[in-house]
């Protein structure tokens, strides 16, 4: 498991977007905190809620100096229409082969729900050197962080 302290994996993967651009988290270091959200997946209530919640808090987040990143094993395609419908102005991640999943020690099944391989909920806050500044993940994935203690983590890093 990743922990506050320890430098965080470094991982390659495709934005959320129609475009199918790639993404990597080296490209994304260097200009003030990021933060990284995981989430089990997205149209799910609990996912919506948390990446709804990251977005009323983006002006904050950005005026701390934050780049703001979702993280799933969902496609490109059902990230952009996810983003659409809720109006996220920031990035997901789709990590559909697990790479980053697997890299911070987040992969979970629910068999309920006929879901395996996806991220457990989880948030990293990375300087701009990529050591994770704070760690919080879910001891059960239906819960959301503290938004307000990520905030200060980001105006702490």
């Amino acid at each position: 498991m990743v922990e506050t302290g320890d430098s965080a994996p470094r991982f390659e993967a495709t934005l959320g977007t129609s475009d199918h651009e790639d993404f990597a988290l080296d490209d994304r270091l260097g200009d003030g905190p990021v933060v990284l959200a995981f989430f089990p997946g997205a149209f799910t209530p609990p996912c919506t809620n948390e990446m709804i919640a990251f977005q009323e808090r983006l002006d904050n987040l950005q005026d701390a100096g934050a780049t703001v990143l979702g993280v799933s094993a969902d496609s490109p395609f059902s990230q952009g229409a996810f983003r659409e419908e809720h109006g996220i102005e920031f990035d997901l991640v789709s990590d559909m082969a697990g790479d980053a999943i697997r890299a911070y020690d987040l992969e979970i099944d629910i068999p309920d729900l006929g879901l395996y391989g996806i991220a457990n909920r989880a948030v990293y806050v990375l300087d701009d050197d990529g050591t994770v500044t704070y760690s919080w993940v879910a001891d059960d994935p239906t819960n959301e962080p503290d938004y307000e203690e990520v905030l200060d983590a980001v105006q702490n890093a």
